[in-house]
């Protein structure tokens, strides 16, 4: 059990969320080729959800969202896509983040939003040492 803790206290937020992040990365790619763009691009803001306090995380998603719009020829993504790139690579390791933005380009950079319960329960496990400990 102290072997966990410790391992939990060594890791980043950024490391612990990632695979979390990774799961709904994949969820979207595989939508993707299975022709479903919107739903490709839901699980991207659910990523972005996850991953937006970290700052590796939270490049790599917009990352993901600029290329999701390059794909679907949407100048409006595209264009959203790189201020919120350097946005995200600025001011993610400040804490200027708004909470549970979902990080599209049909919505603003700067409102905060409700973080779905499901996503919610994933960033407390990341971030508590406590819920390592069962």
């Amino acid at each position: 059990m102290l072997r966990r803790i410790d391992e939990h206290n060594r890791l980043t937020f950024g490391n612990r969320i990632r695979a979390y992040v990774e799961i709904e990365l994949n969820a979207a790619q595989a939508a993707e080729r299975a022709g479903e763009p919107l739903t490709a691009f839901r699980h991207l803001e659910r990523a972005h959800v996850l991953g937006q306090g970290s700052t590796v995380q939270h490049v790599r998603v917009h990352m993901r969202m600029l290329f999701w719009g390059l794909r679907h020829h949407s100048t409006r993504e595209v264009m959203g896509q790189i201020t919120r790139l350097i946005g995200a690579a600025t001011k993610t390791w400040l804490g200027l983040i708004p909470q549970g933005n979902t990080g599209g380009a049909n919505v603003s950079a700067f409102k905060a939003m409700p973080i779905p319960d499901d996503l919610a329960d994933l960033i407390d496990v990341a971030r508590s040492p406590r819920q390592w400990l069962n």
